[in-house]
């Protein structure tokens, strides 16, 4: 995305110092300018290298000393005053060995504070909390006066006072600019046997609703798909105690990875009905069907593990855990069914390039549903049905070489299996099986846009569609996180595996893969807290909370909806949300949360640009726009000549 900025030219000459045992260091700060001139001593051919991602250097090769402009783009969220890097510049004289410097970088980041007020009608600003109480005491808007005789009563009247009850009751309200010394002027007159400021009051409903529950999980604040699905308000309905029975989940896929430090305690392991569908030798594993179904690492494969993924979408555990190397996360990501006793089964049917047969992915629904099957001679039987099968696979086959499929997810419906699968990421009409099978539940994908919640372009549409729920899409960061600095896209985080470190990742990946996942989630929780007791009445519940996105009914793009969590799972509803952020007005694909407290007052370290403030109060705590919920703007711009701006956004009341 194209970033504009001003800039201004100033002449630095960096001198390379250190001892010949080791790589020699220059220094260069910005300070608060936005560009410095840069020459170092060099011969050869040199190269700038190992750039940090908020630093251009122009040109960045040439012939003898190495002389460039060097551009500070700042990121636009930093999590302190300064941000500090380095590269390397390299000079290459034939066959000689390379030489090189090292320049460290700082810059300083520009500030932005400010506060969130409420309009409230003849009282000065009020600071707005989350609660929408005011802080100390409420406007007024005139005073009550009471008369003691009807002469006075009438005289008032007879200079503009109102009313403020039958005639009998000798009451008015006075319109001035300052009730509390007036009121004082009025209470010691005689004819008077009461005055009053007229108070401005507040509704208490929401000062008494709890807020939502967010995540402390490193990476949670990415995760917006459960925000605008009303996870806050389910996860607080969770401390209730009422999701109590257990539900299994398989996930038909390519395996998981069983060592992820957040995926620890919720599959169902090797032991307990995790099986490898995959029957030819060269697998990815190479040892044919058994009961490790982990995803391997093999050669040229594709880089993250799809299964791990979807897995950490459902049931990434919460909180923290022990780190499982030097600079992993030690708390990642958080699931969806949190605490509620739900597991994983992992079924792995993809090999590691994800491909799958359909024999063998529909073998896996059969098995997954509780049927016995046969499996390399040795007849096999999972001790943990699944009450939900989600499959984030599939493919564009004909409804006849789909039949096997068809009769699977058939043979799955009746023995009491809810069976969910992606439609498909192709962007076109053409039916995607195994989710255009009947009985099968098919799940489009949805992403943010500026008018809302809309189908993701790449989501398949056709009758079968059923229900729409998040996947994200590439080209947008409305969800206002940041991931180093930079506005997050609004793509859907969670668990992975770096298979050339072997590590534990986290990665974000897009498509109706990620968006089945969160109906197979959701269907999960509604068994397990007893709302619903069947596949039929998970569904029927689903089709009466989805929120409608396009026209009235069902329809091909987005089904009945985008599945509502907290509507689904008739959790209470929870306190407004007071949500800060940044727009740049030259574009309108991303945003940038500021952190904001109780009172209203919010502050971060930003980069430069011109910025729109933004303040809402978000009703349904859910992240969405919606256009009758207050929201006030204010516009501010940070470079070189304002590098410390305060701001007061005003909420219309």
């Amino acid at each position: 995305m194209k970033r504009l900025f001003l800039v201004a030219l100033v002449a630095s000459t960096l001198t390379a110092c250190g001892s010949s045992n080791r790589t020699p260091e220059a220094s260069v700060s910005f300070g608060t300018s936005t560009s410095r001139a840069v020459t170092l001593p060099g011969r050869g051919t040199w190269e700038v290298r190992d750039l940090p991602a908020w630093l251009d250097a122009v040109p960045s090769s040439g012939e003898g000393d190495a002389s460039f402009e060097l551009v500070a783009r700042r990121p636009a969220l930093a999590s302190g005053p300064e941000v500090t890097g380095s590269f390397v510049v390299s000079w290459r004289v034939g066959a000689l060995p390379a030489s090189r410097v090292r320049v460290n970088v700082d810059a300083e980041m520009f500030s932005l504070s400010g506060r969130v007020v409420r309009d409230v009608s003849g009282a000065s600003d009020v600071t707005v909390g989350r609660s929408l109480e005011a802080s100390g005491t409420p406007g007024a808007r005139g005073v009550i006066v009471k008369y003691r005789s009807d002469a006075a009563f009438a005289r008032a009247l007879s200079v503009g006072a109102e009313a403020a009850g039958p005639a009998s009751s000798r009451l008015v309200v006075l319109d001035t600019p300052d009730p509390e010394a007036r009121a004082r002027v009025l209470s010691a007159r005689a004819d008077v046997e009461y005055a009053v400021p007229n108070r401005v009051l507040r509704r208490l409903a929401d000062a008494a609703l709890p807020s939502a529950v967010r995540p402390s999980d490193q990476y949670a604040a990415l995760q917006w798909p459960y925000r605008v699905m009303g996870y806050g308000a389910v996860w607080r309905d969770m401390e209730g105690g009422a999701y109590t029975r257990p539900v299994t989940v398989a996930v038909v896929d390519t395996g998981t990875r069983f060592d992820h430090p957040d995926l620890a305690g919720v599959t169902w392991g090797p032991s307990e009905g995790a099986l490898d569908f995959l029957t030819n030798v060269d697998n990815g594993d190479g040892d044919g069907p058994d009961t490790d179904p982990t995803d391997p690492a093999v050669a040229d494969r594709d880089p993250d593990s799809h299964g791990t993924h979807v897995t950490g979408i459902i049931a990434a555990r919460w909180g923290s855990f022990a780190a499982p190397c030097a600079g992993c996360s030690t708390s990642g990501v958080a699931g969806a069914v949190r605490s509620a006793p739900v597991k994983v089964l992992p079924l792995r049917v993809l090999d590691a390039f994800g491909n799958g047969d359909v024999a063998s992915i529909a073998l896996a629904v059969r098995y997954a549903a509780g049927e016995t099957v046969t499996l390399g001679g040795v007849q096999w039987r999972t001790p943990h049905e699944a009450q939900v099968i989600n499959l984030s696979l599939g493919g564009s086959v004909s409804q006849t070489e789909a039949k096997p499929l068809c009769d699977a997810v058939a043979a799955a419906r009746a023995r009491g299996a809810l069976v969910v699968a992606a439609a498909g990421n192709n962007g076109t009409t053409a039916p995607f099986y195994p989710a255009a099978c009947d009985g099968a539940v098919a799940v489009a994908s949805v992403t943010l846009s500026s008018n809302g919640l809309v189908r993701a372009p790449y989501s398949s549409y056709y009758p079968q569609v059923m229900f729409a729920a998040p996947g994200g899409g590439t080209t947008t960061a409305l969800n206002g996180a940041t991931l180093d600095g930079e506005p997050f896209g609004d793509a859907v985080f969670s668990t992975s595996w770096d298979f050339r470190a072997n590590r534990p990742t986290y990665v974000a990946m897009v498509g109706t893969s990620q968006a089945a996942p969160q109906v197979s989630a959701l269907a999960a929780l509604l068994l397990s807290k007893g709302v619903a007791s069947s596949a039929s009445g998970v569904v029927a519940r689903l089709q009466a909370t989805a929120r409608d996105l396009g026209p009235a009914g069902r329809d091909p793009q987005t089904g009945f909806g985008m599945v509502d969590a907290a509507a689904a799972l008739g959790a209470g509803a929870v306190a407004p949300d007071l949500r800060v952020w940044l727009e740049r007005p030259d574009t309108q694909d991303e945003r940038v949360n500021l952190p904001v407290d109780a009172s209203g007052a919010f502050s971060g370290f930003v980069g430069q640009g011109a910025y729109r403030v933004v303040a809402r109060l978000d009703a349904g705590a859910d992240g969405l726009d919606t256009p009758d919920e207050p929201t006030g703007t204010a516009d501010t711009v940070l470079d070189e000549d304002h590098v410390r701006q305060d701001v007061t956004v005003t909420l219309p009341r």
